[in-house]
């Protein structure tokens, strides 16, 4: 039986506090107040919404001119830009991969953080998804993707994956997204806590194969044999690829039998 996620752990999450933005050394004062800035405005954004970020409303709130604004971000929307690229930073730390832990367990440990981190921070993670990026906030939102691909793939090794990993990503990254943005769109009050549970358990039953369930059939087989190719080094470069491609050709055509 796969293990749900906890009310508990959901409203443990904590939302986002724009504190330390800057490293421990010494910092000039044009980096301390564009802290400052990016500071203020991600607590306007978390308090009152995205409409309430002005440049004006940001500039009394910090003590500073509105021309500061321009100067530092280049308008309201490069201020904007900032607040999310600190967002994906401030994501990305909390998301630690223990080579250690089962896969599957940290597969969902995952899901529990990116579903807390959204409910915790509604607004902001509504502007990290929906927002033009700007380059480092693409890089940052790559190398969160990045993560979740590890997880993916050390589940495939463990040969409990019973589509493509690149399958299993993208619906993990669709469902996780699209509860995120469901719940935050309900009031508090009329909020489905079960829609969370749900939607994992109905992920998983997509593209895990049942703990009691053996690994038989060509396409589990493919997706485990397909994770171990880096290590057939018994194979040349171009004989990996050719049968890489073979074996997702095998695991996109056929389902394990649940």
């Amino acid at each position: 039986m796969l293990k749900t996620i906890s009310k508990e752990t959901r409203c443990s999450q904590n939302s986002v506090s724009i504190d330390n933005v800057t490293a421990p050394n010494p910092v000039s004062s044009r980096d301390r107040t564009r802290a400052q800035l990016v500071e203020v405005a991600a607590e306007l954004l978390a308090t009152s919404g995205p409409d309430a970020v002005t440049t004006r409303s940001v500039a009394l709130a910090a003590g500073l001119q509105a021309p500061t604004i321009y100067r530092l971000f280049g308008d309201k929307s490069g201020l904007l830009d900032a607040v999310v690229e600190h967002g994906f930073a401030s994501y990305m730390a909390r998301k630690h991969l223990d080579a250690d832990s089962d896969p599957v367990e940290s597969l969902r440990d995952g899901w529990e953080l990116h579903v807390g981190f959204g409910l915790a921070n509604p607004e902001l993670f509504r502007l990290m998804h929906t927002a033009l990026r700007t380059p480092q906030g693409r890089a940052a939102a790559a190398t969160g993707a990045g993560v979740l691909q590890a997880r993916v793939h050390r589940v495939a090794e463990a040969g409990c994956l019973r589509v493509t990993e690149r399958r299993a990503v993208e619906l993990i990254q669709a469902a996780g997204t699209g509860v995120v943005f469901t719940l935050i769109d309900q009031a508090k009050d009329e909020r489905d806590d079960t829609l969370t549970d749900m939607a994992w358990e109905s992920v998983c039953a997509t593209i895990l194969v049942g703990q009691s369930t053996a690994v038989t059939g060509p396409a589990a087989a493919a997706v485990t044999l397909r994770a171990a190719l880096p290590d057939l080094t018994a194979l040349t470069p171009a004989e990996r690829a050719l049968l890489g491609d073979w074996l997702d050709r095998i695991a996109e055509s056929q389902r394990v039998p649940g």
